[in-house]
C-alpha cells in the first residue's frame, strides 16, 4: 500500500526501528495508522493537504512517553477514499473505530488544521473516550467568523482556497494534472517562509493527490463544512467540551483565533502562539511545538 512508513523518503534517523503501519478494517473502510512508542495512547491527526507523514518531526520524541498513533482519515494518505463520509461527525467516528481496533478505549487527541475539525468531532462526539485535546490552525465551523467575499488582500490570500475547494467538479477539473501548481502554493504561501517546508515533503503531499480518488477527498471536506457546522452546533448544544484543551496558532498565521474559537465550544481552554511559525506547525516548528505538546500532555 503505498504512503506507508516504508514507502516515504526522509524520515529521521531512527523512524522505521520505532514505527509501522498498521492497516484496519472498520465496517466497509480500510484506515492507515503509524504506530510507535511506549505509553498512554495518543492520537495525532493530519493536515489538509496532508496525512500521517507531516507528524514525522514531531513522533520520535513523543513516543518516548506515549504510543503514538498517527493517523490517516479517510481520503488520505494509505487510507480508504471513498465517495462520501467527509463531514466531521463520519471522520469522527472513523478515528474512534481505529483506536477500539487497535485496542484503545481512552487517549489523547492531538490534531491542527484538519485534524481541528475531527479532533474536535472526536472529543464531542466520543466524550467518554478523549482525555486531553490539542487542536490549532483551523476553522472551527459555525463559530468562526467569516470574511467578507471582498476581504483585504492578506485575508484574501489566507482564505481563498475555502471557496475553491467547496466548489463541485471544476476544482477537480482545474487541478487535476496541475496537482504541484495549487498543492505547491498551499505551502510556499502559507508557511512564515516560502522554502519552510522542504521540496522532497512538498513533492510527496502532491504526488498522493495525483489518484483522482484523493484529489476528490481532499476537496470533500470542504464541500461537507455545512453539514459539519450543524453536527458541531449539535454537539455545543449538548455542552461545552470540560478536557483540557490546547489550542495553538503560529505566529504568521491564525494566531490567537484557534483559542479564542475554542473557548467557544470548551471550558478550560490554554492558548498559545508559537513565534516564527506559519500554518503548517509540525513542520516549521517541530521543536517548539514538541516541547508545547510535552508540557501539556504529560
Amino acid at each position: 500500500m503505498p504512503f506507508t512508513v516504508t514507502d516515504v523518503p526522509n524520515l529521521p534517523a531512527g523512524f522505521t526501528d520505532t514505527f509501522t503501519s498498521h492497516t484496519v478494517k472498520t465496517n466497509d473502510l480500510t484506515l492507515h495508522a503509524v504506530v510507535g512508542g511506549d505509553g498512554p495512547p495518543l492520537l495525532l491527526l493530519p493536515a489538509w493537504p496532508q496525512f500521517w507523514y507531516n507528524w514525522r518531526l514531531v513522533m520520535p520524541a513523543l513516543a518516548e512517553h506515549f504510543t503514538v498513533i498517527a493517523a490517516d482519515v479517510r481520503g488520505t494518505g494509505a487510507s480508504d477514499k471513498p465517495a462520501t463520509g467527509y463531514d466531521a461527525a463520519t471522520l469522527a467516528d472513523d478515528m474512534a473505530a481505529l483506536m477500539t481496533a487497535l485496542g484503545h478505549d481512552r487517549f489523547a487527541v492531538v490534531g491542527y488544521d484538519l485534524g481541528l475539525l475531527v479532533g474536535y468531532g472526536l472529543a464531542a462526539g466520543h466524550r467518554h473516550r478523549v482525555t486531553r485535546l490539542v487542536v490549532g490552525e483551523a476553522i472551527l465551523p459555525g463559530f468562526s467568523p467569516s470574511p467578507p467575499l471582498m476581504s483585504d488582500a492578506a485575508t484574501n490570500e489566507f482564505l481563498w482556497h475555502f471557496a475553491f475547494n467547496r466548489l463541485q467538479d471544476i476544482n477537480e477539473r482545474m487541478v487535476a494534472g496541475r496537482e504541484e501548481i495549487y498543492i505547491g502554493h498551499q505551502f510556499t504561501s502559507k508557511a512564515a517562509a516560502p522554502d519552510a517546508i522542504p521540496q522532497h515533503a512538498v513533492d510527496l503531499y502532491v504526488d498522493v493527490l495525483r489518484d483522482p480518488a484523493a484529489l476528490r477527498a481532499s476537496f470533500e471536506f470542504y464541500r461537507r463544512l455545512d453539514e459539519s457546522a450543524q453536527q458541531i452546533q449539535r454537539w455545543h448544544d449538548e455542552g461545552p467540551l470540560s478536557i483540557p484543551v490546547l489550542a495553538i496558532g503560529g505566529e504568521h498565521s491564525t494566531g490567537t483565533a484557534p483559542a479564542e474559537d475554542m473557548r467557544k465550544v470548551a471550558t478550560d481552554v490554554t492558548g498559545l502562539v508559537i513565534p516564527g511559525s506559519g500554518h503548517f506547525l509540525a513542520e516549521e516548528v517541530p521543536q517548539a511545538l514538541t516541547k508545547a505538546l510535552l508540557g501539556f500532555l504529560l
